[in-house]
This record gives C-alpha cells, structure tokens and sequence, in this order.
C-alpha cells in the first residue's frame, strides 16, 4: 500500500479541486453569457420605445459583481471557499428567478434586481480562479488558474444553447424561459461544489486571513498596479464591446439567432485558450502574453470598424475573446506575484472590487454611447486605452527597480 506524504496529498487535493472547480465553472459560468445577451436585449422589450437605457440591466449585473468582490472574499475567507461557494449558487439561483418573474410582470426595475443578484453571484465565479491557484504548488498555479478558466468553453455552449431551447416557453413572452432555466443549471454547478476538499472545505486556521503587509504597501507595487491596470483593461474592453454587439446586431436588422451565435463563438473564444494558456505563461511570460491580448484586442476593433456584415461581428467578437483570455489570463498569473498567504482574501477582494467597478462602468456606458456616438465610436475608443496599457507593461522593468531602490 503507497502512503502519500503530506505535500502529495495536497497536490492530489489540489489537482481534485480543479477538476471540481472546472465543471462548476461549465455550469455556473454559463449564467454571465446569458445575462450579458440577454440582459440589453430583454432590457429593450422591458423599456418600450426609449432604449437609451437598454444596457442598465446588463450593467447592474456587473455592479453586482463588483459590490460583491470584498465580501465573496471576506467570506471565504472566514467559513472556507465551499460553503462561500454554495452561498454564491444560491444567490445565482434566486436572482435568475426574480429577472424571469420580472419579465412576466413587465418590470424593468425588478429585472435589474434580479441581475444584481446574479452579479453577486458572478463575484464568487470569478475567486474559482484564486481558489485553483492558491491550493496548488507554484509549479500547478498557472495552469490550475487556465484549467478552470477553460470551463467557460462548455458555458459558451450551455449558455446560447439554454437561450434558444427555452426562449418559447413562455411564448409570446420572450426571455422569460431562459433565466427560469439559468436557476436550474445553476443548481446543479452547486451540487458539484459539494465535492470540494482539502483545503477549499475547511475554513482557514484562526489568524489565516489576519496581518501581513498593509494594503498600502501592497497596492504600492508596481507589479501590483500594473497587472490590476491589465487586468482592468482586458475586461472593461471587453465588456464595452460585447455589451454593445447585441444591439449593434440586430440595429444591423439581423435576428437573435446571429446574436446568440455571435456571443456563443465569443465565449468559446474567450475560454477556448485556456488549455494552453498557462502553458504560453510557463514558455514565454506573463508579460508577453498580456501583451498579445492587447494586441489581440486592438485587432478586433479593426475588424468591427471594416464592415457592419455578420462576418464582422462574428470576427470582431471572436478577437476580443481571444484578447480578454491573454490579457486577463496573464494578469490574473501576475497578481498572485504580489501577495503573500495570510493578505490573498484582502488583496484577491480588493482587486476584484476594483476591476468589476471598471467593468461596470464600462458596461454602463455602452448603452449610452451606442445610443448617441454608434458602434464605430466605440470600437476607436480601443487604441488609445490598449496604447497606454502596452506602454505601462514595457515601464514595468524600470518602475521595478525604482521601487526596489
């Protein structure tokens, strides 16, 4: 009979945990693509005649997000990554109950409720890619963060794929089906988390989540600064534009079948490179991967603004969820450098509380500016910001050893 030592069981644990983390990842991280394409569409129907603020719905989902960073790692902190996990399902499943009653009693501020909910909800989704990093070895990290940021390529298709099954459910009301079954599969990705050992099941030992470095200290690295700045911009431009292609879309007078496939290959798009993403990271750097994802990203508003065909939204959608993974993949591999064990709930809540602010910002003014400047409008803002972004990671050698001296 083999006996494991103690740092082979944790790599086991670890190794399970991702694996768990994967598939509740395909499940629950279905939730977003269905908020984010559905989210402006049932908005427009909800709002009538004005559709200047079509897109709040998707931004109070992202709003969620980001209110409920510091808390989801509060938390986790306190009562172990599980049970902070199955709190966030929850929240998942209530909150796509209230955005399916809210369209059936044709209540906007209701159905934005709801998606704050849902947002919450997102905010525990997004710590499964610190929950992977962190119960592994450093060897494992950037990988284990890959792996469970691929299981977003099985919610690229759950996701559309529960859009078109269900949309006729409710019939001739239209979305209502879609968040009724959103709260199903998000059911079942809880059920999934239940399996979660090792250190993800326990909460930490007393004084885990106390002293370290101020905050101060750690938001004054460079490296800390400038992979929340990369992280901020891969997914506010990300969030912009992929708000914005839904109504782009069908203001091109093409239906929500283009809509749904459009976003559905954006999300393989998005998810689809993690399986070798981490593998990029350990060859060539985090620093060069980043890189490549704002390149990436710059290169899909090429595209958008060459044409208003489906093959150029479809293009466009594709090169930024291949911008959002290296961008974000790499930034998210470059801020786990900057922490220490006992400050990683701090600091993994106060990036993500500031990111998601971004994002929602962002979010919410794409309504806003589709409505009045148009598509190509926004698709130029994109150079400038990945400009000043690429400008930032070449500095950071230099802003290194300043620091250090």
């Amino acid at each position: 009979m083999t006996h494991l030592t103690v740092a082979e069981r944790e790599e086991a644990d670890a190794r399970r945990n991702v694996a768990v983390l994967t598939l509740a990842g395909a499940l629950g991280g279905s939730a977003p693509s269905i908020n984010i394409a559905l989210g402006g569409l049932a908005g427009s129907y909800l709002l009538g005649a004005d559709k200047t603020l079509a897109t709040l719905p998707v931004s109070f989902f992202i709003v969620g997000g980001a209110l409920g960073a510091w808390p989801a790692a509060t938390l986790m902190g306190r009562i172990g990554r599980r049970a902070g996990f199955v709190a966030g399902s929850t929240a998942g499943i209530i909150g796509a109950i209230i955005a399916g009653f809210a369209i059936l009693a044709d209540s906007f501020v209701v159905f934005c409720g709801g998606l704050v909910i849902a947002g919450l909800a997102n905010a525990f989704i997004q710590q499964y890619r610190f929950a992977a990093a962190d119960s592994g070895s450093p060897a494992l990290r950037a990988r284990a963060i890959s792996w469970v940021m691929a299981s977003g390529i099985a919610a690229a298709f759950i996701g559309p794929q529960l859009m078109i099954l269900t949309r006729d459910w409710f019939d001739p009301i239209p979305f209502v089906g879609s968040f009724f079954g959103m709260a199903f599969v998000a059911f079942l990705g809880m059920l999934v988390l239940f399996f979660l050992t090792g250190s993800a099941r326990l909460p930490p030992p007393a004084g885990s989540s106390d002293g370290g470095r101020s905050t101060l200290e750690i938001v004054r690295q460079p490296r800390f600064l400038i992979a929340l700045v990369c992280a901020i911009v891969s997914y506010a431009l990300m969030s912009l534009l992929m708000t914005a292609a839904p109504l782009a879309i069908v203001g091109c007078g093409f239906g929500q079948e283009t809509v749904a496939m459009g976003i559905q290959w954006h999300i393989v798009a998005m998810f689809g490179p993690s399986f070798f993403t981490g593998a990029l990271i350990a060859r060539f750097g985090k620093t060069i991967v980043i890189s490549a994802g704002l390149l990436l990203i710059a290169l899909s508003a090429v595209v958008a603004l060459s044409g208003l065909e489906v093959a150029n939204f479809w293009g466009a959608l594709v090169l930024l969820g291949l911008g959002w993974n290296f961008g974000f993949v790499g930034a998210t591999a470059l801020l786990t450098e900057t922490y220490r064990p006992a400050e990683r709930s701090r600091v993994q809540g106060l990036n993500d509380t500031i990111l998601f602010s971004f994002v929602a910002l962002a979010s919410f003014s794409s309504g806003s500016l589709y409505a009045t400047v148009g598509w190509e409008t926004i698709n130029m803002v994109v150079f400038p910001i990945v400009a000043l972004c690429a400008a930032a990671l070449i500095a950071l050698p230099a802003l290194e050893r300043r620091y250090a001296a």
